[in-house]
């Protein structure tokens, strides 16, 4: 597939997603969103592929979704085409790790899309925010219920009432940002970070993704039996033998993803 909006590669077992709109500071339009979804699906089922990382330029990771596109429509063009969520959720469904690299500004949509990954990398100058009470809505992509999951009610509040926006290092210290990197580091450690993911066993990253994941929609004695299940299935793949057979060898294991 050609690919207008986004450019695509592959580092060894790493498939990288670049927003490529740098005219509009990676505004993410409707036709961004379906290549995103296009190029995160062929990852998805490429076999050769174990993880994914989604990474803007210096200036923007993306700066929000796209304005001038949007700011004509009515209610109906938006619940008719169930805007957001027909093509902005691909990558939550995702089964394989998929990482934000972000450097600049994460604002809106921007934000929302690295909130919808499994954890966010940050280069010393991103900027996360969700102002869009500023433009007279609010956040459509997840900003009011996956911030309070990371920063608590407090700040989420804060955040969505006033647009303020929030740098890597306060990201960091409550929660929203994994680690913080040199700008000129960033997309080198995310693809690190990846490869490392990569090199583990495919389905057991798939169960302990998913049962984190779980933590955030069940109570805890459900959640912990989710992960017990998990943990109990992981004793019928090969992938397990093979990783304490190499523990007690003192060995690397060689993981063949069943």
């Amino acid at each position: 597939m050609a690919y207008e909006n986004i450019l695509v590669e592959t580092r060894g077992k790493v498939g990288i997603v670049t927003l490529n709109r740098p005219q509009a500071m990676n505004a993410l339009s409707p036709a961004l969103m379906r290549e995103l979804g296009a190029a995160l699906t062929a990852f998805e089922n490429d076999e050769a592929v174990g993880a994914m990382v989604i990474t803007g330029s210096e200036k923007a990771f993306a700066a929000g979704a796209d304005i001038k596109a949007m700011k004509d429509w009515g209610y109906m063009d938006v619940y008719k085409s169930d805007y957001i969520t027909a093509e902005w959720e691909t990558v939550t469904r995702c089964r394989k790790a998929v990482i934000a690299a972000v450097s600049g500004y994460a604002l809106g949509g921007g934000c929302e899309l690295a909130m919808m990954c499994d954890f966010i990398l940050a280069a010393e100058t991103a900027k996360f925010g969700q102002p869009e009470i500023n433009l007279g809505i609010l956040p459509g992509a997840g900003g009011t219920q996956r911030l309070p999951r990371f920063v608590g009610k407090s700040k989420a509040m804060e955040m969505a009432l006033t647009g303020r926006m929030m740098d890597a290092q306060e990201a960091e210290r409550c929660g929203l940002v994994s680690r913080i990197v040199p700008n000129d580091q960033l997309l080198e450690e995310a693809v690190k970070t990846a490869q490392k993911i990569a090199d583990m066993s495919l389905p057991v990253v798939m169960m302990a993704k998913e049962s984190v994941n779980r933590a955030f929609e069940t109570t805890l004695a459900e959640g912990v039996r989710f992960e017990r299940r998990l943990f109990h299935s992981c004793f019928g793949i090969e992938d397990q033998k093979e990783g304490m057979a190499a523990f007690v060898d003192k060995r690397k294991p060689a993981f063949k993803n069943r």
